[in-house]
């Protein structure tokens, strides 16, 4: 699914989003009206935080192998910040 159609789905999810990745409500709010791209950088957290709803694949369909190589055999690995001891957003 696209980031638009993942944001636009349940109320609340804009801020949400922005919380569970580190970044501005004003640029997630950008990212879903289509006005500003999503950064390469939040796209792996993007994908954890929505459960696989919104995949780096879908992001970036003409590029994601060469930004990703790792994702290439379907294995995505872990989010960022779970191989923190106690982590618990993983």
């Amino acid at each position: 699914m696209d980031i638009k159609t993942y944001l636009s789905e349940k109320r609340g999810r804009v801020s949400g989003l922005a919380r569970a990745i580190g970044a501005f409500q004003s640029d997630v709010s950008a990212w879903k009206k289509g006005s500003r791209p999503v950064p390469v950088h939040f796209m792996a957290a993007i994908e954890f935080a929505s459960g696989k709803q919104v995949t780096r694949r879908e992001m970036r369909p003409d590029d994601w192998h060469l930004i990703w190589p790792e994702i290439a055999d379907g294995e995505a690995g872990p989010a960022p910040g779970c191989l923190a001891e106690g982590a618990s957003n993983c």
